[in-house]
């Protein structure tokens, strides 16, 4: 079994965080919803370099209507969080950044809770334990 899968997954983690810290000294004063506009546009800028070099543009048949559709709507999810992420960074005090992103970090639980309902993943008394764990964790940090 291929467990390349976590090294990606703990570098997503390590970049994430630095999305507060960065994020927080940079909001100081600045606006949030322009700060999260910047910061989506220099994403999509690197990105779309990084496609561009690696000759991704060349599979852009493979995305059906379907898929695109719901890429467009994860697209919107992600912009929404970022915005209302930003503005909590913004307006909560540099020693509640943590507790930001803690409660940010529900968002792993809402996944586990809306792929049961969508997405018809299976139960399990673990993961459940793990929600549960997350949740305290993050009532914890606050």
């Amino acid at each position: 079994m291929n467990y390349g899968w976590i090294f990606y997954a703990l570098l997503s983690a390590v970049a994430a965080s630095f999305v507060a810290i960065f994020g927080k000294i940079g909001l100081a004063n600045v606006d949030s919803t322009l700060a999260t506009s910047v910061r989506a546009i220099v994403m999509a800028v690197f990105l779309f370099l990084i496609a561009f070099f690696l000759g991704k543009f060349e599979n852009y048949q493979s995305i059906s209507g379907k898929a695109f559709i719901f890429i467009v709507l994860s697209g919107v999810a992600g912009a929404l969080s970022w915005l209302a992420y930003f503005y909590a960074i913004k307006i909560a005090p540099a020693d509640k950044i943590p507790s930001v992103a803690s409660l940010d970090k529900l968002s792993v639980v809402m996944v586990f809770i809306f792929s049961l309902i969508f997405l018809g993943s299976k139960f399990s008394l673990k993961a459940s334990i793990g929600a549960v764990l997350i949740s305290l964790g993050a009532i914890l940090m606050i």
